[in-house]
């Protein structure tokens, strides 16, 4: 018992010997390593040539044959030489590609092929089959050992790597795991793929198997997180993939799509997060061209509001179709500047000609808007400068109001006075039967132009409107913050269980609103088709799930992330809707169509915005709301005044009114 004990130390203490040696080697220098690798090489040539011989003259007696060893002199320096050129020993081993395994071939035909001219040149006899036993042997050492290198480095690297599971066994899952193998966190168990002829076979050593095949391999350990490398895929038959994977427990990420790798927008090897919009399953609907390029190509072109959301996307599908110029108009600096430096780089990198002008500026200050339409000429504008955070607006009504209702009327009022062809508003579902100021707002805006476009002061601009609802990604979405609260632990809070929103995204609807402006005739309120809505209790919980996490409540106490209710905030709305009543028409675009809704003579709009002005000047929150209520907007606040200014100065106001003296009356 001793003496095996011993043995077995023994056996261990050279196994650490060994691996410690290996690792060191590993180690080195780049250049030691090479001096490794031509030393090996060198000692494979030699053996392989003598032990040629030997296997074809069963004998002993070529080792005191000097001609033999002539030969031997002249052919190992030029064979490690053509390995050299081969560039054999620049191949990094654990990299090692079909250009190296070719190498390989070619450097032993070619040491082979000077092995029977030194031999012929020099008249030496050897055995005419020799150089054929020669090749097969320098083939098996020199390529099997770097097989065998690269099998250990995989296996050292690879104790410390977490198994994952690539969902597509095509060129990008192919692709996805060889990245995977050579970097230092991931390897990949096994592929899933629907084609049944891909499964059970084995692709690049991986397993392919089917999605039923998933639940045993996590029971297994052997799934950290799933990859989806499904680049061409539809958005349809993402979102039924994801559906399947959602109820797994593991954490789902996915590649990007071909579109942004062909754009340039992602790597084709990147990981990220599964996009919402895969989650929603909504395809897109490519552009029409002439639409896209109406109203913009050899024109100029101006957006208000150029570094939000909206204004951002608007001006990167503008610059597309070759404006003259594009006018950016901003009151963020900072905004201004981010948007500006993207557009330079893009202008620069595709050779456009398009003269990119950064103007800063408030669309409440008619005499500056005027001034920069007039001065650049600007045929087409998309006013998407507006306040659209609900519960800020609410808290803050006069400037809410000042900016949506009387910035666009300001910047129109300049359209029409700088002879500008088109102007195209940026509106929101939250205008349809309002329940807060911002949506109250964005309807006062509307009826705003459609009263200016059929007045008597406005002889050339053809004013039109675009509603829609919510954009991913945008400032304010509910996307980005649920994954930051998932990342720090929980919980998720949205306002009501049962609310419902539509979506869309942002480039989507940036095009639709160019087309939509290219289709108006004048006063047009165009609707987007956003799809059906959305629960967003529904999606807060995929997000969990598809984190690898799962929901904390009364049935799972034990979960990972809560979804907590806070309630409704001031002034919103359980679900959005698009269109006032049901008189809607169709058009050519299947994604836009056209409102008929009321609108208001310019002549009694306009005392309305002199009776507002006045209360918005006097900061009279209650006379505002009065004339929300009263003007044609279907105002229906579900809150009171909200404003924090007001509220501040309300207990001081009711303190001065319940001290002033009575008048005593003498009847």
């Amino acid at each position: 018992m001793i003496k095996k004990f011993k043995n077995k130390r023994a056996n261990n203490s050279e196994s650490n010997l060994s691996t410690k040696v290996f690792i060191k080697i590993l180690n080195s220098s780049r250049n030691a390593k090479r001096l490794i690798a031509l030393s090996v090489d060198a000692v494979f040539v030699f053996l392989s040539f003598w032990t040629a011989l030997f296997i074809r003259l069963d004998s002993t007696l070529p080792l005191v044959n000097v001609q033999y060893w002539l030969i031997l002199l002249v052919v190992l320096p030029i064979s490690i030489l053509i390995f050299i050129r081969f560039g054999l020993y620049r191949a990094v081993l654990r990299y090692m590609s079909s250009k190296a395994v070719w190498a390989i071939v070619a450097g032993t035909l070619l040491s082979t092929s000077a092995l029977v001219l030194v031999a012929f040149f020099s008249t030496i006899a050897i055995p005419r089959t020799m150089p054929l036993i020669y090749a097969a042997l320098i083939l098996l050492s020199v390529g099997g050992a770097r097989l065998v290198v690269r099998a250990l480095i995989a296996q050292f690297a690879g104790t410390n790597k977490k198994p994952v599971v690539v969902y597509g066994a095509g060129s990008a899952g192919r692709q996805l795991a060889n990245g995977l193998t050579a970097g230092p966190e991931y390897f990949v168990s096994a592929f899933i793929d629907d084609d049944i002829t891909k499964q059970k076979s084995i692709i690049q050593g991986i397993p392919v198997v089917d999605i039923s095949s998933l639940r045993s391999l996590i029971a297994d350990g052997k799934v950290h997180k799933i990859l989806l490398a499904l680049p061409s895929a539809s958005r349809s038959r993402r979102n039924q993939i994801i559906s399947q994977l959602e109820h797994m427990s593991v954490k789902v990420q996915t590649i990007p799509g071909i579109k942004d790798v062909v754009e340039g927008t992602a790597n084709g090897d990147e990981i990220v997060d599964v996009e919402i919009e895969d989650l929603l399953g909504r395809e897109p609907v490519n552009p029409i061209p002439q639409l896209m390029a109406q109203h913009i190509t050899g024109k100029s072109v101006m957006v208000s509001g150029a570094g939000g959301s909206i204004g951002s996307e608007l001006c990167r599908q503008i610059l597309k179709y070759k404006p003259v110029k594009l006018v950016l108009f901003e009151q963020s600096e900072f905004g201004l500047y981010e948007i500006e430096k993207e557009l330079s780089e893009y202008i620069l990198k595709n050779g456009l000609q398009t003269k990119l002008s950064p103007i800063m500026g408030s669309v409440q200050r008619i005499n500056r808007v005027e001034n920069v339409m007039k001065s650049f000429n600007v045929h087409t504008i998309y006013h998407a400068a507006a306040y659209k955070h609900v519960p800020l607006v609410e808290q803050n009504v006069v400037e809410g109001v000042r900016n949506n209702v009387f910035g666009t009327y300001y910047t129109a009022r300049a359209a029409i006075n700088a002879n500008v062809e088109t102007f195209v508003l940026i509106s929101t579902d939250k205008a349809v039967r309002p329940t807060n100021t911002m949506g109250a707002s964005k309807r006062m805006a509307e009826l705003v132009l459609q009263a200016l476009d059929k007045s008597k002061i406005n002889t050339c601009t053809r004013f039109c409107m675009v509603r829609f609802g919510n954009v991913l990604g945008s400032s304010g979405s509910v996307v980005p913050l649920f994954r930051r609260q998932i990342r720090e632990g929980g919980p998720i809070t949205l306002t009501h269980e049962n609310i419902t929103r539509y979506f869309m995204t942002i480039p989507e609807a940036a095009q639709l609103v160019i087309q939509a402006g290219a289709m108006g005739k004048g006063g047009d309120v165009f609707v987007l088709n956003m799809g059906d809505s959305v629960r967003i209790k529904d999606l807060a919980e995929k997000m969990v799930r598809l984190s690898g996490l799962d929901i904390k409540d009364e049935n799972n106490p034990d979960g990972d992330i809560e979804i907590k209710c806070t309630g409704l905030r001031p002034g919103e709305k359980l679900y959005e809707e698009l269109l006032i009543g049901d008189n809607v028409l169709e058009t050519f675009h299947e994604r836009i169509l056209m409102a008929n809704e009321a609108m208001l003579t310019w002549e009694d709009l306009s005392v309305i915005l002199d009776n507002l002005d006045k209360a918005c000047h006097n900061f009279d929150h209650e006379v505002i709301r009065q004339i929300l209520l009263d003007a044609p907007t279907g105002f229906n606040p579900t809150d009171g005044i909200c404003d924090l200014v007001w509220s501040q100065r309300k207990p001081e106001k009711d303190a001065q009114l319940a001290n002033k003296p009575k008048l005593n009356i003498i009847k």
